[in-house]
């Protein structure tokens, strides 16, 4: 059935697949330095009819021409950023510090890394779009603050105190997922693309090329279990705009978190070798993001093949940041985190720092790379090499909580590996996970480990 109404109300309800957020690419736009002056009266023209729920059909199809014009646009003149997208020029942009060669046992090390990120994520994954706020009230009022155990469900005289002091009053979608019914690991994007950058290699190998990420995605992944830049790029594969064009055909999200949190499988798989981390983390990245969306999934994978040879959190964030260009937004962010640290800010300043900057009620700006990149560049830096610290530090900030939960978890665990992590944490999990892989739907989070470190050492 053709019907108007009906085809504008499905539009309307698949934004993010249809890329069609005008003010987020408003914004997206003016921060990569793209001179939209010219195009300023037709935005706003289309966000007033947006707040005014006049979204049609045709105002999809407008928004979808205007995102295309913007990638034609000019720069601005002086723009201070270098940020190139395409390989060779993101690596003469960088210094890509050397570290030594990793001697030891993968299996204890990835392992630990999988299974922190793991428990990181299901930490963050009830508080998914919650605010700072919001966090501290519930968990404050169930005994639970600052953050020591996974969610807890209140009692009802808990639950009232949390409505007096202005919280939320229920987890909604998240109520299966607290310290009582938690039972294993449950589906999240956070684990989905862990283990898909793992099979990815698995089956193309070593070489593996962009655009078999594209298909492999396509075959295996189920498309409302991907969210914004991802989402967007999957709907382009199938129209046939394969990478890189991928990444920037009506993407406003191109710069979101998305990447970041895939690539943990190309830092397992690369022990002490965070260039070709890095250089595999690009594979994927570009598919769906550019500039700083690519820089932060190289700066994670570099992190963790850093991970097995270095233990200071510092300097792992300090030289997997060569490996990003020097001249970029994410670089003189996270420049801006070690720096307050090193000269002593506490870790209440740090994360103010971030808010200040981010505003975490903004879509852009809550699930934007920077922003979490930051957060988890700070709890690593003040959970003191502490577990559960350093997953609750990067989870009670707010913005994408189970994101920064699951990358600090991880980044950890591949430092102090599997068995440094307290049973409090790993024995709800009862060594189960689940996932929306079409081949990995149940796992047990110890196999799983053991085929990556065979992978891993395989390919050394």
């Amino acid at each position: 059935m053709n019907d108007p109404t009906m085809i504008a109300e499905w539009m309307n309800k698949q934004v993010w697949l249809l890329g069609s957020e005008p003010e987020i690419e408003w914004r997206q736009a003016q921060e990569e330095g793209f001179d939209t002056t010219w195009l300023e009266p037709e935005f706003g023209h289309l966000i007033r009819q947006m707040k005014e729920g006049a979204r049609t059909v045709e105002w999809h199809r407008a928004v979808g021409e205007l995102l295309e014009r913007v990638q034609r646009a000019p720069m601005v003149h002086g723009y201070e950023y270098v940020e190139p997208s395409e390989y060779l020029e993101i690596v003469e942009e960088c210094a890509c510090w050397s570290v030594p060669a990793f001697k030891g046992e993968v299996l204890p090390k990835l392992h630990g890394g999988l299974l922190g990120r793991i428990i990181g994520c299901m930490l963050g994954k009830p508080f998914e779009g919650w605010r700072r706020h919001e966090i501290q009230i519930w968990n404050e009022e169930c005994g639970n603050w600052p953050l020591v155990g996974y969610c807890p469900r209140p009692s009802s005289s808990q639950l009232e105190a949390i409505r007096a002091a202005g919280g939320r009053t229920e987890l909604g979608w998240a109520d299966g997922w607290t310290r009582e019914r938690l039972a294993s690991a449950v589906e999240d994007d956070d684990i989905n693309y862990t283990i898909a950058g793992f099979d990815i290699v698995r089956k193309y190998g070593p070489s593996f090329r962009p655009v078999d990420v594209a298909e492999y995605w396509c075959a295996n992944l189920p498309l409302f279990m991907m969210c914004t830049a991802e989402r967007v790029a999957y709907r382009n594969f199938t129209l046939s705009v394969l990478p890189p064009d991928s990444a920037t055909f009506r993407n406003p999200y191109r710069e979101w978190i998305g990447a970041q949190i895939r690539a943990d499988a190309f830092g397992y798989l690369n022990p002490g070798q965070p260039l070709r981390a890095a250089e595999w983390a690009w594979r994927d990245a570009s598919i769906s993001h550019i500039k700083n969306g690519i820089y932060g999934e190289m700066w994670v994978a570099a992190m963790l093949a850093i991970a097995y040879v270095e233990s200071s959190f510092e300097t792992i964030i300090d030289t997997a940041l060569s490996y990003v260009p020097s001249s970029s937004r994410f670089t003189a962010d996270i420049r801006a985190v070690l720096e307050g640290y090193r000269t002593g800010r506490s870790y209440e300043e740090m994360v103010q720092m971030v808010h200040d900057k981010w505003d975490e009620t903004s879509a852009h700006g809550w699930c934007h790379t920077i922003s979490n990149a930051q957060l988890v560049a700070i709890a690593l830096l003040y959970g003191s090499n502490d577990f559960t610290r350093t997953i609750s530090t990067a989870v009670m900030p707010g913005f994408d909580t189970d994101c920064n939960g699951a990358t600090a978890g991880s980044v950890w665990g591949v430092v102090n590996g599997v068995d440094a992590i307290p049973s409090s944490w790993s024995a709800p999990l009862n060594d189960r996970g689940l996932s929306h892989l079409l081949n990995y739907r149940e796992f047990r989070i110890s196999e799983l480990a053991e085929l990556m470190a065979e992978l891993a050492s395989s390919i050394r």
